[in-house]
């Protein structure tokens, strides 16, 4: 059993203990008239028992939204299903943090059995504000999950709209005009052949590791941003390509909304 500690500046020298930062206020007077105010999550848990440096460990560096409990949840529901596991994939996420930390922190503990040494077992799940204009605010959703014994951890990013005026989550889809997912995914090859070029990639290569449509679209204010996780369209060596589409190319495809317009 997780023992809880609400303790601030306390080190983390106790073995099997939750440390529960304060939850710091990321922004508690928004300039902007529909801005959501954010608080950060701050919590580590570390694997019961444990008494040395070598410790499996669950880091979380989340947001709330205390005048959205909505999206409150919904960010922690998505960022708990980023952080499972490929063996859990059929499963369930987390109901919460805790549970999330218990659940892996149990699997650590078998890992601890087959993995040679004293490797050990690591998840970080995180969420940060990625851009913020014209009233919509882009969260990035990170997860970092490794089980000791694994060649090197899986990185997962996602990227989640919110719309400030109505309090609610933009899905993909409704950033696109009617009709033209197939002239958006037409600027993505664009973009994909850019990337390719930049990064001085063959012919090859482009055969090897096609690219895949993809909605993880993040609305920047004079661009927006795609980005593919490890694995989708290069190997793991070349990281999480992102993919840059120009405001300009995106006229007549995406919403004026979510073109600043």
């Amino acid at each position: 059993m997780l023992r809880i500690f609400k303790t601030l500046g306390v080190g983390l020298s106790l073995a099997g203990t939750l440390l529960l930062g304060g939850c710091l206020a990321a922004d508690k007077s928004p300039s902007e008239p529909f801005a959501l105010a954010s608080l950060a999550i701050e919590k580590q848990y570390i694997a019961p028992g444990c008494q040395g440096e070598q410790c499996s460990t669950v880091t979380i560096s989340a947001l709330e939204f205390p005048q959205a409990p909505a999206l409150s949840d919904a960010l922690q529901t998505r960022l708990l299903t980023l952080g499972m596991s490929i063996s859990e994939e059929n499963a369930q996420p987390a109901e919460n943090w805790d549970a999330y930390a218990e659940r892996f922190l149990a699997l650590a503990n078998e890992d601890n059995h087959t993995a040679p040494g004293n490797m050990t077992s690591e998840a970080l799940l995180e969420a940060t504000v990625h851009a913020r204009h014209n009233d919509l605010l882009v969260v990035e959703l990170n997860s970092y999950v490794y089980h000791a014994g694994q060649a090197h951890g899986l990185p997962l990013t996602e990227y989640m709209v919110i719309d400030e005026r109505e309090r609610r989550i933009v899905e993909p889809e409704e950033m696109l005009l009617d009709g033209q997912g197939a002239a958006f995914d037409a600027l993505l090859a664009q973009a994909h052949q850019r990337w390719i070029n930049e990064m001085d990639f063959d012919e090859q290569f482009a055969t090897n590791w096609p690219l895949s449509k993809s909605r993880n679209i993040a609305p920047l204010e004079n661009h927006w941003e795609v980005t593919y996780n490890v694995y989708e369209i290069a190997p793991y060596a070349a990281g999480q390509p992102t993919l840059t589409l120009p405001l300009d190319a995106l006229e007549g495809v995406a919403k004026p909304r979510y073109l600043g317009r």
